[in-house]
């Protein structure tokens, strides 16, 4: 099981990005699989969730709802995180975390800074 995330950068107030975390070793229709982040000197966070299709269900962090939005492509064994409206606050590294068969695997993270 492998989990590789991508697409963070530099953008400014109010810009967007999209991250995207590529799976492998797994379906992700089956798992759930979530986004978190931590700041420096902050605690990791938990941005966003989706859990696996048969059930169906979302999570989002009170800070992002309705800014962000997480998507599953099965076909290519990823998963999205759409950043709208991005604020400073939300500069921190980005980690995306698979639970399957029992275990939590980890990407590796990618920085998001978002200039005022």
């Amino acid at each position: 099981v492998q989990l590789q995330a991508s697409g963070g950068g530099l953008v400014e107030t109010g810009g967007s990005l999209r991250l995207s975390c590529a799976a492998s070793g797994f379906i992700v229709d089956d798992y759930a699989i979530g986004w978190f982040r931590q700041a420096p000197g902050k605690e990791r966070e938990r941005v966003a969730c989706i859990n696996k299709r048969s059930e169906g269900s979302l999570y989002y962090g009170d800070s992002v709802r309705g800014r962000f939005t997480i998507s599953r492509d099965n076909a290519k064994s990823t998963v999205y995180l759409q950043m709208n409206n991005l604020k400073p606050e939300d500069t921190a590294v980005y980690y995306c975390r698979g639970l399957v068969r029992g275990y939590a695997y980890w990407g590796q993270g990618t920085q998001v800074t978002v200039s005022s």
